[in-house]
């Protein structure tokens, strides 16, 4: 990610001792791109993290180069709720880490300040990213853009839509490849095509099985089925998509459309309705706070179970206990749902079908830079 000075790469290194235990990492000169740790290279600096190269201990420092095709700059504009803002910066982090073999990423975080954030999670934007305005007279081989929890009807009444759609106009004439995620997805297609989405009877919530539905540079070696998890109220449907000129790469018979892609001028936009950087406990603990604001009267529905996430035996604890607690909504409750919480088996069974998919986005902004920079060799 990007941090603005010395000290942050100091917070952030105590930050990786506690959620991560193995990253070495050293305080460096702001200005310096090379890094080190054990088994992948990495570093923090002014300019951004460096992701990427699997190299080995004992080889020459990596050092990031603007001409060199194996070098991307990404960005990643982190519109989530304050709660999951460092949780979605790690997600991102880990997963271009395990997507970048042979690659070197350096990964900037931008925020839209007209994002809603209460008074924390406006200092954590302000402290450790980069303005959006910083975007507009510079070019990025890729751009990823995350949702948010929506807060109006209709997206367009939403705070941040003039940023959101800056943004889009922008990444169509300035990135190589955009990523926009979930609510982001929504958004984009809004703009550009006008579909609206549709909102689902129930929430749409859990792990399902994704067919590989298009032979694409993006799909490459994948497994015919990919398991994703999805966290969503809404839906954009296939027939209006493949109607406008979208291709759709993955499809599920339960839970209907995951990726799906489109060229807007320069860039090939790639959306996707599920969360591939998803950690293994992700939906885990999305689930018990739904579960604590049905019982602390903060919503009036009892929350969806994930389908396909948990084991047998937890599934069926939480069906008793949600039996009680639709019987008797008490807060007191909520300490039996976390001891089963606690005791429960879940797999990030989706992690090598997004590390692949990440890594064949990566690769092909590599072949889309290397074109780039020859034809520069050749004027």
């Amino acid at each position: 990610m990007s941090w603005a000075s010395p000290k942050i790469v100091a917070r952030s290194e105590q930050s990786r001792w506690r959620h991560a235990g193995t990253h070495r990492l050293r305080l460096l000169d702001p200005w310096d791109c090379r890094h080190e740790r054990l088994g992948t290279r990495y570093a923090r600096e002014r300019r951004g993290m460096l992701v990427g190269t699997n190299s080995v201990l004992g080889k020459p420092t990596v050092e990031f180069r603007e001409s060199d095709a194996n070098c991307l700059d990404i960005g990643l504009i982190n519109n989530m709720p304050d709660a999951a803002l460092e949780a979605t910066e790690r997600q991102f982090d880990s997963l271009l880490d395990s997507a970048a073999d042979g690659m070197l990423v350096r990964l900037r975080v931008y925020g839209m300040p007209d994002v809603p954030r209460t008074e924390s999670g406006r200092r954590h934007v302000d402290s450790f990213y980069s303005d959006i305005k910083e975007l507009w007279d510079r070019h990025l081989d890729g751009l990823i853009v995350t949702g948010t929890e929506p807060r109006a009807q209709n997206l367009m009444d939403e705070p941040y839509w003039g940023s959101l759609t800056r943004v889009l106009e922008w990444a169509e004439h300035n990135t190589h490849s955009t990523v926009w995620s979930c609510l982001a997805a929504h958004a984009a297609v809004l703009h550009i095509d006008g579909i609206g989405r549709r909102a689902l009877s129930h929430k749409r919530f859990g792990v399902f099985e994704y067919a590989r539905m298009s032979d694409h540079r993006l799909t490459v070696d994948t497994p015919p089925q990919l398991p994703m998890p999805h966290s969503r109220w809404n839906d954009v449907p296939e027939d209006v998509l493949t109607s406008c000129g979208y291709r759709v790469l993955t499809w599920s018979a339960d839970a209907g459309v995951d990726a799906f892609v489109k060229q807007r001028r320069k860039s090939q936009f790639v959306f996707l309705q599920g969360h591939p950087e998803y950690e293994a406990n992700t939906l885990l603990l999305e689930y018990r706070r739904d579960i604590r604001r049905f019982l602390g009267h903060e919503r009036e529905t009892y929350p969806t179970m994930a389908q396909g996430y948990f084991d047998k035996p937890t599934v069926e604890a939480l069906a008793a206990l949600q039996r009680r607690a639709l019987a008797d909504r008490s807060e007191a409750l909520l300490e039996d749902f976390t001891t089963i919480l606690a005791r429960a088996r879940v797999t990030n069974t989706w992690r090598p079908g997004a590390t692949r998919m990440y890594r064949n986005w990566l690769f092909d902004m590599c072949a889309q830079k290397a074109r780039r920079v020859r034809a520069r060799q050749w004027r």
